[in-house]
């Protein structure tokens, strides 16, 4: 299967020395056969750049050089019911896209790249959360908690951004869905309850391949392929 990974490759991020590794040892462990496809943002102009994809990861490393390119491929696997995976910038531009899109939000911004704007969907952290690590708590059911066969785990962070809690409650009310907090309650990860594989998370699981771990999430990512 082709895995599409939406994002600007930069062999400096760790995220992207991490995903092919995650990925390799998901098809090792799984016996699939995976092949990840790097695509830039820049290069999504036509829905056909990811015709032949049977999964999209939009990966960390925003600001993307297009935020319209990687918004087009995440509405293009919300829609096409294609699995969806998005991580740290992903998760970010997940909640954009679902904002703009689907609530029709057509103000909704980032505050990194719009921090002028009225209705900042995604606004700077209370704390930075670059090269941290804290506790997880998925809520039960939730495709999280089915990759990780529990309800908690400890997980790496690369981020200044995150939902901002203004709009949170608004947001994550219909069918997208808060699935992950952190000890205190701030929104770590959200599912789309109407898709069969949708999930973001503000933090980094493909991290773990860097110390040979298989990451629960990117197990569950080529899984739900059909």
């Amino acid at each position: 299967m082709k895995i599409g990974l939406v994002g600007d490759y930069n062999a400096t991020y760790l995220a992207h020395q991490a995903i092919p590794k995650a990925l390799a040892l998901a098809s090792q462990q799984l016996g699939i056969s995976v092949a990840p496809e790097w695509i830039p943002t820049d290069a999504i102009g036509a829905d056909a750049v990811l015709s032949d994809c049977d999964g999209i990861w939009c990966v960390p490393g925003s600001p993307y050089r297009s935020m319209e390119g990687a918004l087009r491929a995440i509405r293009v696997a919300r829609e096409t019911n294609r699995p969806f995976l998005g991580t740290c910038g992903g998760f970010q531009h997940a909640v954009i896209e679902y904002a703009r899109n689907v609530l029709q939000w057509a103000d909704a911004e980032h505050a990194e790249t719009a921090p002028a704007a009225e209705r900042t969907v995604i606004a700077p952290l209370s704390c930075s959360l670059v090269e941290k690590s804290g506790v997880v708590r998925f809520v039960e059911g939730s495709q999280l908690a089915r990759a990780y066969g529990t309800l908690d785990s400890d997980e790496t962070y690369h981020c200044n951004y995150g939902l901002n809690p203004v709009f949170a409650d608004t947001l994550t009310t219909g069918p997208l869905r808060q699935t992950a907090v952190d000890i205190e309650g701030a929104i770590r990860g959200v599912e789309l309850t109407t898709h069969p594989f949708f999930v973001g998370t503000l933090f980094q699981p493909e991290r773990a391949a860097l110390q040979g771990i298989a990451p629960p999430l990117v197990m569950a990512f080529p899984r739900s392929v059909r």
